[in-house]
């Protein structure tokens, strides 16, 4: 049986082990923190959200980035310090932008969603996966009309591409959500009934179980590994870290570690659980996101440049609780934990798969930012695939 190793024991190395381990090879796991999903896989914001595949490289959200340069608790934050890398990924950033690939890109992560969301499901059915999944739908909410415009201009190329994507009026989101009937400002949203939510953490410590008893892979936790001359077949799925095992390798990517933050809220009181939204929510306007995970509420969102940072700052935090005081009044915030990562995110948004140019027994699985858990059981496939 022919011997591949895995680095990194998040949702991307995970997705990299299940299939290659499908296809009958030995598979070992090297994680350097002691359990699975300890970093952009343990509180993200739990949502399969392909119609949240638009990427960001366009204008508009160039210049929202440039206004909200002075908010410390804007959605996108870029810290004065600045940084080689720093540079590198903002100049790669909007090079993608001035070339104007956005829309064919967005289309391209559209048909990589739709193709994992399946696989989740099926792999969450065979191996009798728990990870508080909540099949509802998603919904986009717009607390403005410009949003609302934006969306109406987008959902012909979501549409194109096979997503349910249907706009709703305020009166029909809360029939479908009754969470939402105090939200602020709302008018309008749009329901896309095939996505849901569930919890990434969850799921990658089962499906952990599963591959040691089921697929026998074999997991060394606590252990760095050396990408230095392997000679056995070596994929690099170790988040934001990819960047610098490949530069030991000679390899290149502008890939950037992309803070995010996220507060869960334990839902003590039937009160709480009563005003809790069930069907998972993007509020357009202030980039936050919110999924019911059992008894919990995840509210995840905000990105922030900062290089290798793991602070979890009070002035990012609260934006995320006063959203919850603001448009949930009903659910107490007594009883949370934060919590911030760093997403590994392409300068161009799009997840890199592909093999070393200058060691053929390297090949890399990353660079997916704030869409890791929406995507990476096809580019885990992907992985598979190459081999």
């Amino acid at each position: 049986m022919n011997r591949v190793v895995v680095v990194g024991a998040g949702i991307t190395g995970l997705m990299s082990a299940y299939f290659l381990a499908k296809k009958g090879y030995d598979v070992t796991v090297y994680e350097k923190e002691l359990y699975p999903a300890m970093q952009c896989s343990y509180a993200n914001g739990g949502q399969i959200s392909v119609c949240n595949s638009e990427t960001w490289n366009n204008w508009p959200t160039v210049w929202k980035g440039i206004k909200w340069l002075r908010q410390p608790g804007a959605p996108l934050l870029i810290r004065p310090k600045l940084s080689y890398r720093k540079l590198k990924w903002i100049a790669g950033f909007l090079g993608h932008t001035i070339k104007g690939d956005h829309l064919a890109n967005t289309a391209d992560t559209i048909r990589l969603g739709i193709e994992s969301r399946g696989l989740y499901q099926k792999i969450i059915d065979e191996e009798r996966i728990e990870c508080d999944q909540v099949d509802r739908g998603m919904m986009h909410v717009y607390t403005n009309e410009r949003d609302m415009q934006d969306a109406l201009d987008m959902q012909d190329i979501f549409r194109a591409n096979k997503i349910d994507w249907k706009m709703v009026d305020p009166r029909e989101m809360i029939r479908l959500e009754p969470g939402l009937a105090k939200f602020q400002n709302l008018v309008g949203g749009s329901y896309i009934r095939s996505d849901w939510s569930a919890d990434i953490h969850k799921f990658c410590t089962e499906l952990t179980e599963v591959l040691k008893r089921k697929y026998k892979v074999d997991f060394k936790f606590g252990v760095e590994y050396n990408v230095v001359g392997a000679v056995v077949p070596t994929v690099i799925a170790s988040g934001h870290e990819i960047y610098n095992h490949a530069k030991i390798v000679g390899d290149s990517f502008n890939v950037y570690p992309v803070k995010g933050y996220s507060i869960t809220i334990n839902l003590n009181t039937e009160q709480d659980k009563r005003c809790a939204p069930w069907i998972p929510l993007l509020d357009n306007n202030k980039k936050i996101v919110t999924s019911r995970l059992g008894d919990r509420l995840r509210v995840a969102g905000t990105a922030e440049l900062d290089d290798v940072n793991y602070d979890i700052r009070r002035e990012r935090i609260e934006p995320l609780l006063n959203w919850v005081h603001e448009n949930f009044p009903g659910v107490s915030t007594r009883d949370y934990s934060s919590w911030a990562c760093l997403r590994p995110m392409n300068s161009n948004m799009m997840p890199i798969v592909q093999q070393s140019k200058h060691n053929e027994n390297i090949y890399y699985h990353g660079g997916h930012g704030h869409l890791g858990w929406t995507l990476s059981a096809a580019t885990g496939k992907m992985v598979a695939g190459l081999f």
